[in-house]
Order: C-alpha cells, then structure tokens, then sequence
C-alpha cells in the first residue's frame, strides 16, 4: 500500500474542504485584550516582549511605550503569556466578552516560580502546569548558565532525567529509567536523524547555546511522537515562530576550567512586513576533562553548528524554509583497551586512540493554513529531510563508516476549542536510508519505513478535563540479504484532571503503548564496542506492548508551587540484551532477548516563597525497574536522588546555592558493579541588566565544589572514568529586540 500516495491525496482534500466549506470561513468575533508589560519594581515600559494566547495561538509585540492589543476576539476564556529571556514568565487568564476590552497588565520579575510553556505535549502551545503529562522546559537562559557540548549534560540535573555516557561527547538523556530508542530526541519537532540511540558511544549534534527552548515530556508520548517514544521526549526548539519587524539579536559565549570549556553562538532575526529572515551559528570545545584522580585521557570534545532560513507569514498561513548544517568530533575514552590496546595510546605497542566524527545536513520545510473557524483551526505540515554521516577513527584512520538518511513528513489539525470539545489530529510518516561499512558495521543496510494516523481529544467540563487518544503506526523493515519484518499495533491512553482546591488538582492517566523493534535489536550481530558486548540481534522479535498509570498531585500559587508523580509500567516483550556467558573477540556475548518487565518510581518537585527575596527548591525521584519473571534488575537504571537549593534574589543579582545528593546503587543487573552515592555542592550566581531594547544577562556556575569523587551509575566507563572535578563554568548573555 502506497501510505505516501494516500497521505498527499488524503492532504489536498482536505486542503480544498477547509477553503470552500462555510463553516470554515473566518467570522467577524467582537472582544478584545489590551494591556501593557512592565519591568517589575520599576515600572519600566518593555518593548518587542511577546505577548501570546495560547488557545487560539495569536501572538504580537509590545510597542514602544510597552503596550499591545489583541482585537477582534470571540467571547471566551483566554490564557495570556508574556515572557523575555532573563524574566519569569508571566500567565494571566481572563474573560472575553462581546463588545468589551478586557485589560490585562503584566510585570516581568526576575524571581519566582517559572510558568513553563510547552507545544511538545499535544503538540500545541499550553501552560505546562495545566498538561496532562509530566513537562520540564529549559529557557534559553538556563541553557546558557548550564551549556555542556552534549545533550545528556544538559540535562542530567533535571527531575527525572538522567545522563548515560561512554564520556562526554557521548552523553544522552535517560528519562525515568528508558534510554536508547525508547527515548525520542527532536530538533523543532522533527527527528534529528543521529546514531545515538544505536549504541553507547554515540551522542548528538545540538548545541543547547542556539536553543530558544529544551522540553522533556516524561512518560509514554507514543500516540503524538510513535513507538519510539515510550519512555519519553526531547525536543530542541530553535524559534523563529512568529514574525516581527526589524532586527533582533542574539549572542551567548561560555567559559570553564575543570576541562578547558569554550564555546558561544550568535544569531539573528530581521522582519520586513510579512517577511522573516534568520542565521546563526557557533560551536562548543573542551579538551580532556579532570578528576580528582587525574585527567581522563581522550576524553575531548568539539560541536559547531550553523544554521538559516526565510519565513513567509500571512494571515491566513504560513511558510518557513530552513538549512542546517552540524559537525562535531569526539574521543571515547578506553575505547582502545576494550580493542585490545592502550586507552591513550600512548604506550609503545598500543592502539591509538578511539575518535567518533560526524556531520549533518538538515533541511526543514513547514508550511500552515490558519484562522480558520468552525470545525478546524489551523493545519500545520512538516517536511523534514536530514543526511547524517559519522566515521570511527583510530588515530586518524578511518575504520567504520555509518550513513543515514531520513525523510519525515507530519500533518497535524488543530480544532478550534469549542464549548467542551478541542484536540488535535494528524498523520506522519517517513523513510530511513541506513547503512554502515566497517570494522563495526553490525547490521547489513537497511531501508525503514513507517506510517501512522492519530488523534488526540480532550473535553473540558469547567471542574473536570477529560483527555483521550488513539494511534495507529505501522512499521516496516528491508534488511540486504535478510528477510523483511512489519510491525502494525495500536496505541491509546485516558486522562483525568480533577481540580481539588485553588490552584491544586489531581492528574491520573493511563497509556497503552506500542513499540516495534529497533534496526539494532533486529539485525545486530558482531563485536560492539559502544555496548561492551558482542551483540546478536534476533530478527524475530515481536512488538513490546506497555501498559502504564500516572498519578500527579500538583500545586501553584504565588508563594508555593508543588508536584509530585507516581508511574507504573508493565511492559510485555520487554527487548534487553541478555548475557550468554560466553566470550568472543574479548568481549562478553549478549543476545537481544524479550521478558516481561515492570517500571515503578516517582518525582517530587517544591517550590517555596520563604520571603519575596527569597525561595526554597527541592527535588527528588527515584526508579525501579526489574524482569518480572526472574525477578533480576534492569541494566544501568539510575539510582535514587536529592536536591535542595536556595535562591536569593538582590536587586539584578541572583544567588543560587545547591546540594544534590545520590544514593549507592546496587540493585544491579547481572553484567554490573554497584555504585557509591555522593554528594555534590554547587553555586550559581547572576546579573541581569535590562534595558527596553536589550538584556545582559552574566552568569558564574561553580560546580563540585568539594571536589568530590563520584561516578555516574550510567557511564558504561564508570569504573576506569569517575566524573569532573571542582571546575568554574562564566557564561554571558546578550538579547537584542
């Protein structure tokens, strides 16, 4: 069956019913929304801040004098959002009648609970608190104090995200225990067309200094993302969603001892009438990082990353074209003694050092309609077309070579909220070129091809929200000189948000998820360094199918914010890589094998205003996943956690003291070693200096200040690498608008 054939037919008809159906001709509504955006305790105007409704996704700029207007609006209930870089996100709900202006003044302050945004979890624009699964956003700021060349370090300290790693170029984030292809890494939406859930020793291209936003949604996102996506999502947002006129700016540049940090990135918008344009680029380099035993050989890293793009924005649609371009080298530290020879290479007779080198070619297209009423909102489409290429080197002999190629393309509607009902629904699809040559070329090459339909609903009682969904994917698999493999399965899931008090409520949910095998757990089979086992897929490996429940209570006002989360999984053909016994070419054998497994644990997360200067943080979570038949834990889960922290606020300057505590882990699979806990004590302060045309915001970071030695239960090294020692990491950045 042609899926693609039937995507594009299934497109234009209902392109040609959203233009000539009546119902889907906008109307003349008859409220408004005005106000003025303010720096808080000054009373400064703040002009070109973004003002948005999230519902009907209208966005504007603030004027010279701080003020906006959004007119002609239906009666309703809306959801204002301003936000600048530096500030907190400030949240309003108010009341649209017809005929009348509702006022809504907002201060930006530099201190308080974060109202998170997020487009990852329904795949549209809503307050993160308000969602039915479990979001962390990371703004551009945060990225900025805490830049690391690898994704994982950026976001390891985050509740319920962990770091797994062959060193640090590799690092890659593991979300409530599930790493590899069941966590899903986008860039603006789209997957980024890496390696890095293939193996250990592979990382990924983004470079969080040219970020506007980082989002993780926790838990099962398969009905909107795919099967790839059952243990959660990460998306890299980059902007340029809405245009403006004139120039806007941005630059970022960080420095840090400890491993010879550097790196910044510079970009920039300009708007012409319906028109945008924007570039920008940069990169991040450390050298071999230190410890409190010493300096870890090869241990190097350099990722740089250039990117632009044009935009046509109408009232009534939209058009965006974009290039990316990333490149980046890495060391694998050890790699050379599981060869067989010296990690550093330095010893007479031994190998040379492991390097991983890669780049990509990115092109992104994405068009919409919009403004529609009736029974559709908007349409937006998404093409996506990614070249990735990587080399293994020893020394600087080339010794595997891995190509990928990937086409997506996704098509989503959004219906317009009406008195209860609103959601979104779509399909996507797309095509995978693999093929890898080399000492490390463990799969023959292999074409993939995937196609789903989905929908995802909620209705909205006014004291109780209700959310349901449903996804059908279907997957298949044409290996070279191996026979074919389809996967075909159905995902769905419920919700309930239950308010309890002001500003409390109660969110339970339940997922049934679908994933198909990955390429490497099908076709493996042959000495894999990056794992540390000689690998044998299993070609006849059925589809896992998991069933999940999550319980969150969840708090916000002005002086406390709280959420807590309790999951459990129960995952049937549970794929995981099951020890022999034997041996081959120095490495243990491992079979790609299926058992049914089970995922508990939980997250807690506070907020508290001790004084207007003044606010306590904590946070916690813990996992526990195991074989439910043998009763044997999973391999590399993390262990339980700690956070405590203090943010004091003195006019532009920030002060944030924090202790993060780890507890041992030892309830370890059967290839494993236990891990000592740790405690680490870090300090971070900042200055902010906002103008109504620019902000400088200059940051300090000093991180393990005890120099405490620690190692990282995930780091298939942990054992000859402990982590970095007492390091200080200066960051600064500049926003123009």
């Amino acid at each position: 069956m042609n899926f693609w054939k039937i995507s594009l037919q299934s497109l234009l008809l209902l392109l040609v019913l959203a233009q000539s159906h009546p119902l889907l001709r906008a109307q003349e509504p008859g409220g408004r929304i005005r106000g003025m955006v303010t720096l808080a305790g000054e009373g400064t105007p703040l002009h070109d801040v973004p003002v948005r409704i999230i519902e009907t996704g209208l966005a504007t700029l603030t004027e010279e004098g701080g003020s906006y207007v959004f007119p002609d609006l239906q009666p309703g209930t809306y959801t204002v959002l301003a936000r600048m870089d530096g500030f907190r996100d400030i949240v309003v709900t108010v009341t649209v009648s017809e005929g009348v202006t509702a006022t809504v003044d907002m201060e930006l302050r530099l201190l308080g609970p974060r109202e998170e945004i997020t487009v990852t979890a329904t795949g549209r624009e809503e307050v993160a608190f308000q969602s039915f699964q479990t979001v962390t956003t990371l703004d551009s700021v945060q990225l900025a104090e805490n830049a690391h060349v690898s994704l994982g370090e950026v976001l390891e300290n985050q509740s319920g995200v962990a770091r797994r790693s062959f060193g640090p170029g590799s690092s890659r984030p593991v979300i409530r225990g599930f790493d590899g292809d069941r966590v899903l890494i986008l860039q603006d939406g789209a997957q980024t067309g890496s390696l890095s859930s293939q193996s250990g020793d592979h990382g990924e291209p983004i470079n969080a200094l040219s970020l506007e936003k980082l989002e993780v949604v926790k838990g099962p996102a398969t009905l909107l993302y795919g099967s790839n996506a059952l243990g959660g999502v990460v998306n890299a947002l980059t902007g340029h969603d809405h245009p403006h006129p004139g120039f806007r700016g941005t630059l970022a540049g960080v420095l840090g001892s400890a491993n010879g940090h550097g790196g910044g990135h510079a970009g920039f918008e300009y708007g012409h009438e319906n028109w945008l344009l924007w570039g920008g680029g940069g990169g991040q380099r450390t050298g071999d990082y230190e410890t409190p035993l010493g300096v870890v050989a090869n241990s190097k890293t350099r990722v740089s990353n250039a990117s632009t793009g044009v935009g046509w924005y109408g009232d009534d649609g939209f058009l965006r074209v974009g290039y990316g371009y990333d490149d980046g080298r890495y060391g694998v530290p050890f790699a050379a003694e599981f060869e067989g020879g010296d990690p550093g290479g330095n010893e007479p007779g031994g190998a040379e050092s492991i390097d991983l080198k890669f780049r990509r070619h990115n092109l992104p297209v994405q068009f919409g309609f919009q403004n529609w009423t009736g029974i559709l909102r908007d349409l937006q489409v998404r093409l996506n077309y990614s070249a990735w290429h990587q080399e293994e080197l020893e020394g600087e002999n080339i010794q595997t070579i891995f190509d990928n190629r990937q086409f997506t393309y996704r098509s989503v509607f959004s219906q317009r909220t009406g008195r209860v009902l609103s959601g979104t629904i779509g399909f996507e699809g797309g095509f995978r070129d693999y093929e890898s040559v080399g000492a490390e070329a463990l799969a023959p090459p292999v074409t993939r091809n995937h196609f789903a339909l989905f929908a995802l609903e909620e209705l909205d009682y006014q004291r109780v929200r209700l959310q349901f969904g449903a996804r059908m994917e279907s997957t298949g698999y044409d290996p070279e000189g191996l026979f074919s493999r389809r996967f075909t399965g159905l995902s769905g899931a419920a919700g309930v948000h239950l308010p309890l008090w002001e500003g409390g409520a109660m969110v339970l949910n339940y997922t049934h998820s679908f994933r198909a095998p990955a390429l490497e757990e099908l076709y493996n089979n042959g000495p894999h360094i990056g794992n540390l086992t000689f690998e044998r897929g299993d070609s006849l490996l059925g589809p896992e199918r998991a069933n999940g429940i999550e319980v969150s209570l969840r708090h916000s006002s002005s002086r406390v914010r709280f959420q807590g989360n309790f999951y459990y999984y129960r995952i049937h053909d549970f794929v995981f890589l099951a020890p022999t016994g034997e041996v081959e070419d120095g490495l243990n054998v491992a079979e790609y094998s299926q058992e049914m497994s089970r995922f508990t644990g939980g997250e807690l997360q506070l907020d508290l205003g001790l004084h207007p200067s003044l606010w306590l943080h904590a946070g916690f979570d813990t996992v526990d996943a195991g074989l439910t038949g043998s009763g044997s834990p999973l391999p590399r889960i993390p262990p339980v956690r700690g956070r405590v922290g203090l943010e004091w606020q003195v006019r532009s300057f920030r002060f944030k003291p924090e202790l993060h505590l780890v507890r041992n882990q030892d309830q370890i699979f059967v290839s494993e070693t236990p891990t000592a806990g740790y405690a680490l004590l870090h300090f971070n302060a900042s200055y902010t200096l906002a103008r109504q045309h620019l902000v400088h915001i200059f940051s300090v970071n000093a991180f393990n200040l005890g120099d405490r030695l620690y190692r990282n239960h995930l780091s298939f090294i942990k054992e000859l690498a402990p982590e970095i020692g007492r390091g200080v990491r200066v960051t600064y950045s500049l926003r123009l608008f």
